[in-house]
């Protein structure tokens, strides 16, 4: 278990129809504390998710019944609030795009290291949990004009709305607030975000860019708040 601990309570599904891969990620998920449970295909996937919702789902691109695709489309349906790692023996840059369009958080791609599959894990569902500020209080809302971010509640409010942010983009978005009218490269901000020494391409911050700026910016292709600085990378204008 790592020195970061994560609720002992905490749910995983395993989606995918390989048993083998499903053995392994049980094996290990399981020594290291977690809730885990798997689906040999889409449907069951669905099922498992609608019936006891969980806090990450692992699903893989290629399933019968249902392809991950459309089972990472229902579960985003049903909550923005579960972590998603997709997992693909795919090399194309246009799945990982998708799979990232529909909401997922990251993607590994087959073959990979149990061990550094169990770090991916812990990493995205460590995003989820509200960290304390360097007082030891709770993290104090943030007001920028007419948006508001708690990070206790996870909410975000646009106007007085609730804006719906998967875990990722709320980081995301609760990062750039934090540090306003500063530019980062993509790379800065895969490090700083995604919780690794990412070896992802910069294509997945494009993704969640833009993904993020369709729910906060009345314009989306002509942003006021997450400007694009051309060299740079991304800056937030309050």
């Amino acid at each position: 278990m790592s020195s970061t601990s994560l609720p002992g309570d905490t749910r995983i599904l395993i989606a995918d129809d390989d048993p083998i891969v499903r053995d392994v990620l049980m094996r290990y998920l399981s020594a290291d504390g977690f809730d885990v449970t798997e689906a040999a295909d889409g449907a069951a996937a669905i099922e498992a998710f609608e019936r006891n919702p969980h806090d990450l789902i692992v699903i893989d691109l290629m399933m019968p019944r249902i392809d991950g695709f459309g089972v990472l489309d229902r579960v985003r349906a049903h909550s923005e609030q579960a972590a998603v790692i997709m997992l693909t023996a795919r090399g194309s840059e246009s799945d990982r795009v998708v799979g990232l369009e529909l909401g997922a958080d990251d993607y590994v791609a087959k073959p990979f290291s149990p061990r550094e599959m169990v770090a991916r894990c812990r990493a995205v569902l460590r995003r989820r949990v509200s960290q304390p500020t360097d007082r030891g209080g709770p993290p104090r809302t943030i007001r920028l004009a007419d948006l508001s971010i708690d990070p206790s509640a996870r909410e975000v409010l646009l106007r007085g709305r609730q804006v719906a942010l998967t875990p990722r983009e709320f980081e995301l978005l609760q990062f750039f607030a934090e540090n306003p009218r500063v530019a980062f490269t993509r790379s800065r901000l895969l490090d700083e975000i995604w919780d690794l020494a990412y070896d992802g391409d910069p294509s997945t911050v494009t993704v969640h860019i833009r993904r993020l700026r369709e729910k906060i910016e009345d314009d989306p292709s002509n942003p006021r708040r997450l400007r694009t600085v051309w060299g740079a990378g991304y800056r937030f204008d309050p």
